[in-house]
């Protein structure tokens, strides 16, 4: 079927929406609260996909999606963001991308052998990684001048970042030989420190060496809070897409 052997590059559209957060962790050196909320939507993002058959309908994919937004909001106490400290009251714009590296090793676990059926159990064998880079200023005291005409930066800006493994299941169904539907699971997390679940589905329809995908993904992630500070939130929308395979 397609996807079974050969190799392939995609491209995807993604519109995530979600809610993410910052607040400091047990290495942190200062007493202030640091919990934020950052506000804005995410735009659509691209991200890519490099996949290759490996034998007895197996394969290997690595991937790559992100999503970054930004907006404002007025601090609702004193809190401290990467260091720099911000009086309740003061105007804060942030902004932030989210960044998901994988690669998934995809073993067909059932049916066994496959002969003429159409659908596939597989189990997920994956690496991951996470990176989430935050910014925060103040650009109304970061645009007036002291007494002295001097311009003091309110800028501040961190990266909080993590690989895990994730394991799971995938369920592919083949309807016909040009579609099929995929829907796919997996997650890691340790005790007390950082935990990621990754699930996603779509419908793919092949037209000669083009494949067209639509579906939805979505992640949950937390980052460990053993450090200074720690991230954590959601990241989930639609998507579409276009493979192209080398078969």
């Amino acid at each position: 079927m397609p996807g079974e052997r050969g190799w392939w590059l995609g491209i995807t559209g993604w519109l995530p929406v979600g809610s993410t957060y910052v607040d400091k962790g047990k290495e942190s050196t200062f007493t202030s609260p640091a919990y934020a909320k950052f506000p804005g939507s995410s735009k659509g993002q691209l991200g890519g996909e490099l996949g290759v058959a490996v034998g007895l309908h197996n394969s290997l994919r690595f991937t790559y999606m992100y999503s970054k937004a930004a907006g404002t909001y007025t601090a609702p106490n004193d809190f401290v963001a990467w260091s720099q400290g911000y009086s309740k009251g003061t105007e804060i714009s942030t902004s932030y991308k989210f960044s998901d590296y994988k690669i998934s090793y995809e073993f067909l676990t059932w049916p066994y052998p496959v002969e003429s059926r159409h659908f596939r159990l597989k189990t997920l064998w994956q690496v991951q990684y996470i990176t989430f880079k935050s910014n925060f200023d103040a650009p109304v005291l970061s645009s007036t001048p002291d007494s002295s005409g001097n311009l003091t930066s309110y800028a501040a800006s961190g990266t909080t970042s993590f690989f895990t493994p994730t394991f799971g299941l995938g369920f592919h169904e083949y309807v016909s030989r040009n579609f099929h539907l995929e829907v796919n699971g997996s997650g890691f997390g340790w005790p007390h420190s950082f935990h990621l679940v990754d699930v996603d589905g779509s419908l793919n329809y092949r037209m000669g060496k083009f494949e067209l995908r639509a579906g939805g993904r979505g992640l949950k992630f937390r980052s460990s809070a053993k450090h200074d500070y720690y991230q954590w939130g959601t990241q989930a929308g639609a998507f579409i897409g276009v493979r192209y395979h080398f078969d």
